[in-house]
């Protein structure tokens, strides 16, 4: 069964987080780097058409310390507290349901769990 990937729009990414999602060329990804201590940096893509979102997070040297790449996505939101800035994805993949937690600020984390339904 289908399941609509829900965003939410561009302008309410960078109201709560801070960052404009930047599309990228001839295609419906939307791309965020998010910055984090010492150049470590994260890069989060999603593909609302596709139901899909990468996550790579890479050291101050440009290594990859972690490369998600998921589909079956549903929801996608923002959120902000008066200490952190987070990115919150649900997703459901026939009998697999997760979570993931992406902190972007004041440090980078990221959480994910995907469990059998």
């Amino acid at each position: 069964m289908y399941r609509e990937f829900i965003v939410p729009d561009d302008h309410e990414i960078l109201e709560t987080i801070g960052e404009w999602p930047e599309a990228e060329e001839s295609s419906s990804v939307r791309l965020l780097t998010l910055q984090g201590e010492g150049d470590a940096s994260i890069s989060f893509s999603y593909d609302a058409l596709a139901r899909s979102v990468r996550v790579r997070w890479k050291n101050g040297k440009g290594q990859d310390i972690l490369d998600v790449f998921r589909e079956g996505a549903t929801r996608m939101a923002v959120y902000s507290s008066e200490s952190a800035k987070y990115i919150l994805l649900d997703f459901h993949m026939g009998e697999c349901v997760g979570k993931m937690e992406i902190q972007t600020s004041p440090n980078l984390a990221v959480k994910d769990h995907l469990l059998f339904a």
